[in-house]
């Protein structure tokens, strides 16, 4: 008997852990977020894709600027456009923004541009100090081409930021 219960006891948890997950609802977020979710209902729809399915880790909340503030960082790749499977996506990696939040609450687009992945570093040991993301580019962001390993790392702070061709 006490066999049976284990279990039942670990799928009741895993039940109740699947309730709690609420789905994917742009609404949570501030202003400049929404901003950047309400692009990729204008890009499908534009593209004669219809609706958009956010996946649930669409937005990452994360203090990227080291003020105490969350930033958020919205990533297209598993989004889905219904009809048009390559709108956020393409040789050169998924539509990426960053967004910091100002001391008065707003947030400013810091960066917005296609990313293979990318990957946010360990907290500098400078209390407050910007965390650094590296970023996997198209590998002709370092004057080669599509395959190719481009690497970049960039401190996140309030400026924005872009990367360039040579």
């Amino acid at each position: 008997m006490r066999y049976l219960i284990f279990p039942l006891a670990l799928f009741a948890v895993a039940a109740a852990r699947a309730d709690d997950a609420k789905p994917f609802n742009p609404a949570d977020y501030p202003t400049g977020v929404q901003k950047a979710l309400r692009y990729a209902n204008e890009e499908c729809r534009s593209e004669g894709g219809g609706e958009v399915a956010f996946a649930p880790d669409t937005v990452r909340r994360i203090d990227l600027t080291g003020d105490g503030r969350d930033d958020y960082i919205v990533a297209f790749r598993d989004t889905k456009c219904a009809e048009r499977e390559g709108s956020f996506c393409g040789t050169g990696g998924c539509v990426m923004t960053i967004l910091v939040t100002l001391p008065d609450g707003r947030t400013r687009e810091v960066f917005d541009g296609y990313v293979r992945s990318y990957t946010i570093l360990a907290p500098p040991m400078k209390h407050g100090a910007a965390r650094t993301v590296r970023f996997d580019l198209h590998g002709s962001f370092c004057g080669g081409f599509g395959a190719q390993a481009c690497v970049k790392e960039k401190a996140i702070t309030a400026t924005p930021f872009e990367f360039r061709k040579p």
